[in-house]
């Protein structure tokens, strides 16, 4: 990495480096970040950026690189991203998903490439051109890159917003990941869904399969999973008329567990479900109602929480003046949709500190691959998104 100006070696400089970071395979489980954080301790020395590494436990590194503003004492602008990957099924991609080959049409093929190791990169090249173009901003900028995301991030950004270190950044406002469009319009997320994932357990009358006994575990299944699949089908109605997932509950059945033999009737099946909530829905309600499925469902059915979230503050834009600089300077670039995130990200541990975050990404009119075979992202795409970091940060870092 070299300190030049011609935009043509810094699209190369942007891109070798998006290829770096995505060989690095931090992909569950057991994941070692040793790799990144010495990727990222050579990227802040060449940019002559300031970095620490807090280790709130030891092998969960989380790595801030901090540009400082003119006038620093000025609650800070944090931009951050995740450096943890989800598994991958080799077999089904066309492309090593840790080789971040560039295939003829432009497109980077990694896991990670959207999610959001793209992020992470953007950001500091967008602080690499502000830089090199002498920009003048009031606010300090914090890059963090945070462990563990794709599972709960409960032993990363959780941890890390409770730490002094944390305090000492004095965040007054923060973006984070959200998610690409496929269309030339951008998706914005002020507020997301509690995720609340479980078991239900329905024991029943063993015996020979040969037999009709009353009370059995199938019966319970059927009764429960009927239920949660009527709400299903009128989450599917509603999205399809509005194409919004942040706006419905989503239930998906992910696990089901029981059965010794194909001639034995079980004593308990055990069905598990995903469901994500939108923050208008009152967390009391929802449980009272998946209680109330349980207890129809006959004798002695019990749920076991995996998951359990509370609903997470949403991010109020009335007279938030870091909205108003960043709707601004977005606002030319294409339409900008304000919603709920559908998934559960790191910036519910922000909100819950009471800072102000919007989720987003700059990567519109691309296809989204996120946890997908084959997760890409186009060179142009990705260079495109850069610039318009560069530009939402000197406006909100100016705010």
């Amino acid at each position: 990495m070299a300190n030049v100006t011609s935009s043509v070696d810094l699209d190369a400089i942007a891109v070798e480096n998006f290829q770096k970071y995505l060989r690095i395979p931090t992909v569950h489980p057991n994941i070692n970040y040793d790799g990144c954080v010495q990727f990222l301790e050579d990227y802040a020395k060449n940019l002559n950026l300031e970095l620490s590494v807090i280790r709130c436990l030891p092998d969960k590194p989380v790595v801030v690189i901090t540009l400082l503003g003119a006038n620093p004492h000025l609650p800070s602008i944090l931009l951050n991203s995740h450096m943890d990957v989800v598994p991958v099924d080799e077999e089904n991609w066309t492309h090593a998903p840790f080789a971040a080959e560039i295939d003829e049409d432009g497109n980077i093929f990694a896991r990670g490439a959207q999610d959001t190791k793209c992020l992470g990169i953007q950001y500091l090249e967008a602080i690499r051109r502000l830089i090199l173009d002498d920009a003048v901003l009031n606010r300090t900028i914090h890059v963090s890159f945070v462990p563990d995301e794709e599972i709960g991030g409960k032993e990363g950004m959780k941890l890390f917003v409770l730490s002094p270190e944390f305090k000492n950044l004095n965040v007054g406002f923060a973006l984070d990941e959200g998610a690409p469009s496929t269309k030339e319009e951008f998706f914005v997320f002020n507020s997301e869904k509690y995720g609340w994932k479980f078991a239900i357990h329905c024991p029943g009358t063993p015996g020979h399969g040969c037999f009709m006994f009353d009370n059995t575990p199938g019966e319970k299944v059927r009764y429960v999973l009927n239920k949660f699949y009527e709400l299903r089908e009128k989450s599917m109605a509603r999205f399809k008329e509005f194409s919004d997932y942040g706006d419905i509950i989503t239930v998906n059945l992910t696990m089901m567990q029981g059965g010794v033999q194909n001639n034995i009737i079980p004593s308990e099946f055990v069905i598990v479900l995903d469901t994500r909530i939108p923050p208008m829905v009152d967390e009391q309600e929802w449980e009272g109602t998946i209680t109330k499925w349980c207890q129809e469902a006959g004798e002695d059915v019990w749920i076991e929480y995996y998951l359990k979230e509370s609903v997470t503050p949403i991010t109020k834009l009335d007279s938030n003046i870091f909205w108003e600089a960043f709707k601004k300077t977005i606002g030319g670039k294409g339409e900008l949709k304000v919603q709920t995130m559908p998934g559960c990200t790191d910036a519910r541990y922000l909100r819950q500190q009471g800072i102000p975050v919007l989720g987003f990404s700059p990567n519109n009119g691309t296809p989204i691959r996120a946890h997908a075979d084959d997760e890409f992202l186009n060179v142009q795409v990705f260079l495109k998104g850069i610039v318009t970091y560069y530009d939402i940060l000197q406006a909100m870092a100016n705010v």
